[in-house]
């Protein structure tokens, strides 16, 4: 066991240290009794020599388990990065000359692991410049559809297709610089604002940077802060909202202009009041863009051109959002709750500001007697 010399040499260090100093009272005692040692000078000055000796052992073993905890997690990272990469470029790999963003998704089936499967023979055509909201209850498998797209994962069955051509044949590197991806917590660094937007293309100009930042209207507030675009920022951008920490992802993504922009339910992380701020950067960066933006709130999913519906892997439905809400269905009963769910907070922010566009307490019965 590589970590157990960690584990075993301290103690045993310490055991011989204080055998030595019992060995040392015995035998010395022994030579004080016969009057062949001094007391004083010999075994009491002995006894502390030991004694110092003991504490430099002591901080040897100290660094003898550092070293051997440092070997432990340098083999592991040495693992990581010596791990194959198991998506690759294709050896002779083709190139977009323009991208337009059409994307088709043909009998499409993914699993993490064989035998089961996360996504079940999923057919699904977005045209450029679409935006689509993809709904579904958690393990649905949207977060998977998504993750698609840039080749994170290669499909088990069918094939994905960006502008007819299959993502398997396309240059990765070149494939991955033509999208966008917005996380549900995307991670800043503790760094200056330009560097965290310009991640990933470091050699932008400041011009490009700005121009990103006002796409994702993030200019405003950068502008405000101490030293604009160069204040750095705490570990995991600590020292903004998470608003603000969005909109500086937004701006990260919409850097090279993609054609493609996925978005990973942005808003999930964040206060409703959090997302009317951002709501302006994100029709900004969506606009003229395909756009898949995973969403359960029904302010996002009224902007989107078409909705998708998963349920289990599967496609359930699809189409706009007035049509799936007049046709009876899941998709249709949680967007009920969650309009009564917001009329019956609005309702209960202040007794003072009742109103008649409000909820009356027959129609507050009738509506829980429909959804309860």
């Amino acid at each position: 066991n590589p970590g157990q010399p960690a584990i075993t040499f301290s103690p045993l260090a310490q055991q011989l240290t204080q055998i030595n100093l019992v060995v040392l009272l015995i035998y010395g005692g022994y030579l004080v009794s016969r009057n062949e040692l001094s007391l004083g000078a010999g075994l009491v000055v002995f006894a502390g020599l030991l004694q110092q000796l003991a504490s430099q052992v002591a901080h040897l073993s100290t660094i003898a388990n550092s070293v051997q905890e440092s070997l432990t997690g340098s083999r592991r990272v040495f693992e990581v990065l010596e791990a194959k990469i198991a998506i690759q470029s294709p050896p002779r790999p083709r190139r977009l000359e323009q991208v337009r963003g059409e994307l088709v998704f043909e009998d499409v089936t993914f699993a993490y692991r064989p035998g089961m499967p996360v996504l079940h023979g999923i057919d699904l055509r977005i045209a450029a410049g679409r935006k689509v909201a993809i709904v579904g209850a958690t393990g649905a498998g949207k977060s998977t559809l998504l993750s698609l797209v840039p080749r994170f994962h290669d499909p088990a069955a069918g094939r994905v297709l960006l502008d007819g051509v299959d993502l398997r044949e396309l240059d990765l590197d070149s494939l991955r610089r033509s999208i966008g991806i917005v996380f549900q917590e995307s991670f800043l660094f503790s760094h200056t604002i330009a560097a965290n937007i310009a991640f990933g293309h470091p050699e932008a100009s400041r011009e490009r940077i700005e121009r990103a930042a006002r796409i994702a209207a993030a200019d405003e507030f950068i502008e405000r802060l101490p030293d604009g675009y160069d204040t750095v920022l705490g570990e995991h951008g600590l020292n903004l909202s998470g608003g603000q920490r969005q909109r500086v992802a937004i701006a990260r993504a919409v850097l090279l202009d993609p054609p493609i922009l996925l978005l990973d339910d942005p808003a999930a992380a964040i206060d409703s009041r959090t997302e009317r701020e951002i709501a302006a950067s994100l029709r900004s960066a969506m606009d003229r863009r395909t756009t898949l933006i995973i969403a359960h709130r029904l302010a996002t999913l009224r902007d989107a051109d078409w909705v998708v519906v998963l349920e289990d892997g599967r496609l359930a439905a699809q189409g706009r959002h007035e049509d799936l809400l007049a046709a009876p269905g899941h998709y249709r009963e949680a967007a009920l709750a969650q309009m009564f769910a917001s009329q019956l907070s609005g309702s209960e922010l202040s007794g003072s500001e009742l109103s008649g566009s409000e909820l009356s307490g027959s129609e507050l019965s009738g509506r829980e007697g429909r959804h309860g």
